[in-house]
């Protein structure tokens, strides 16, 4: 019988025996021959078999060239990112992961060996040994467990804080004259209450003349971006902003051993507010962008961020924040920082982000509704042409495998490969969560951030200036006069917050203007509006 006779089922699994094996397996074998390090996703699925020696990589140097994981619920995205971040780790590049649902802090724990993971490990010719991974875990403004991450409202930036507070275009405007104002008088918005201060005193008589020549703020505007500080303040969301404020540079870290940190901030306690957490993994990412050096092409990433939900961040953007993101996206693979959106689809991500997205590993979909055949369709579509029928394999991909193309060393994109998925080596679940706890009190970070700090910023300053301003009788006025004047504002206070009486005042006004522009100066804004002082 010749090999042309032979039937598939009987030819040989190997690449050693490529004249048995049909010509597109070959192509694709060939297309994921790398010769430098690579990270090893699984085996190849053709024709409903797993065929081990035809290996599925990832070019580690092309990790910043950013990657999309998609795919339905409960089909195996989360392993996904557990197996890629621990062979990142294990190549020395720190990884960020957002923990939406609590189930990635297994990563630091060492996997358990079962007749799965045994079954798994065979058929795609793994040698699979339980290990953990040196972690720091995190959590938004100290809620759930993990070392607090808190931003200043400066920091922050009046883009990324309109995406929170659900402002519309017309409002974010406002709110970056309002920021505007602020860091040219060098007045300093830490937390909420120095923000409040200022949009209350740049409505009030005295104010609203500062703003005139740049447009002005309405006090329809004012009131809503007012009403909507109080209801995030009512839903307690004030603890993510504040000091000491998280240096990004934290997930750049490398532990002892030579093995990268991997990041993993628990979101399960905000898992309900999800323009809250995806605006504020944007702005870790353009705190990156903002800080890190240029670098250019490097041998291996400086850091892998893993942005889940990613269709959270999508969702009612203004145009502004997409532009932001795509501009973002498109700089900082010069920075050497990967990111890797993770969603159910590709049309979760707008166009222009995902045509920079290299690397793509694809996890089954669903197609019950028209929506999503329509879905189907378009996922296809984003694919190159490839021997597979995709609409099938994409419908009848199992838990666990995947379709993928990434970029070739050369940066060439790989000829598509329906993939049998490699078992993390670490724990698939959470750890326990007292031994979650005992991992963030032992962490050489949490003294550095656990406690919140409340300096004198703004608000303060504005309040003490005010308080000695009442202390002090005026000095041509009658004793009565003024203790009458004083049992007033004490009456006065009972009826009106202390914010209102500052910034109703002309003290506000000339501290205002008085205060040194060096702190102004010194304010620098990113793509996003974001600000980072220089450390």
């Amino acid at each position: 019988m010749t090999d042309s006779e032979a039937p598939p089922a009987k030819a040989p699994e190997g690449v050693s025996g490529a004249p048995a094996l049909p010509q597109p397996v070959l192509e694709i074998a060939s297309g994921y021959a790398f010769t430098g390090p690579a990270l090893d996703l699984g085996a190849l699925l053709w024709d409903g078999r797993c065929l081990p020696d035809v290996q599925i990589r990832i070019p580690l140097p092309m990790l910043n060239r950013h990657g999309l994981v998609a795919g339905a619920t409960g089909t195996g995205k989360t392993k996904t990112l557990q197996l890629i971040a621990e062979q990142l780790s294990a190549q020395g590049v720190p990884v960020f992961l957002a923990d939406v649902k609590g189930d990635v802090s297994g990563i630091s724990a060492p996997g358990q060996e079962n007749d799965r993971v045994r079954t798994r490990a065979g058929e795609v010719r793994q040698e699979w040994t339980p290990a953990g991974f040196p972690c720091e875990f995190y959590a938004l403004g100290g809620m759930g467990h993990g070392i607090p991450v808190r931003a200043t409202i400066t920091s922050f930036g009046p883009v990324l804080l309109s995406k929170v507070l659900q402002l519309n275009q017309t409002q974010e405007q406002s709110l970056g004259l309002i920021f505007h104002y602020a860091d040219q008088k060098g007045l300093e918005l830490v937390d909420l209450k120095d923000l409040r201060a200022v949009v209350t005193f740049l409505t009030s008589d005295e104010g609203k003349s500062e703003l005139k020549g740049i447009g002005g703020l309405s006090t329809a505007t004012a009131g809503v971006i007012l009403r909507s500080l109080t209801a995030f303040e009512a839903q307690g969301m004030s603890p993510f902003f504040g000091e000491p404020e998280f240096d990004t540079s934290e997930l750049s870290r490398v532990a002892g051993d030579g093995r990268g940190t991997v990041s993993v901030l628990e979101l399960p306690a905000v898992q309900d507010k999800p323009q809250l957490f995806s605006t504020f993994l944007m702005w870790l990412l353009a705190d990156l962008f903002h800080d890190l050096p240029e670098v250019g092409d490097v041998d291996k990433p400086k850091l892998v961020f893993f942005f889940d939900e990613a269709h959270l961040l999508f969702n009612d953007a203004s145009k502004a924040f997409l532009d932001a993101i795509t501009q973002t996206v498109r700089l900082i693979r010069s920075k050497g920082v990967g990111v890797f959106f993770v969603t159910q689809t590709p049309k979760d991500v707008p166009g222009d982000v995902l045509a920079q997205l290299g690397n793509r590993v694809q996890h089954a979909l669903r197609a019950f509704t028209p929506d999503d055949q329509k879905a189907l369709k378009s996922t296809v579509k984003t694919f190159p042409n490839s021997p597979y029928d995709l609409e099938e394999v994409l419908t009848a991909l199992g838990t666990g495998e995947a379709v993928v193309t990434v970029l070739s060393e050369k940066g060439a994109p790989t000829p598509v490969a329906a993939t049998r998925l490699r078992a993390p080596e670490s724990l698939m679940g959470p750890v326990d969560p007292a031994a979650l706890d005992r991992a963030v009190r032992e962490s050489p970070l949490y003294g550095r951030y656990a406690e919140a700090v409340d300096r004198e910023s703004a608000y303060e300053k504005l309040t003490a200036r005010e308080a000695q301003a009442a202390s002090s009788p005026a000095p041509a006025a009658p004793v009565e006069s003024a203790s009458s004047r004083g049992r007033g504002r004490k009456a006065d206070d009972q009826d009106s917050s202390v914010v209102e009486q500052v910034v109703g005042s002309g003290v506000f006004k000339s501290l205002a203007r008085s205060l040194g522009t060096q702190i102004g100066r010194e304010i620098t804004r990113s793509i996003f509006g974001t600000a980072r002082r220089r450390r």
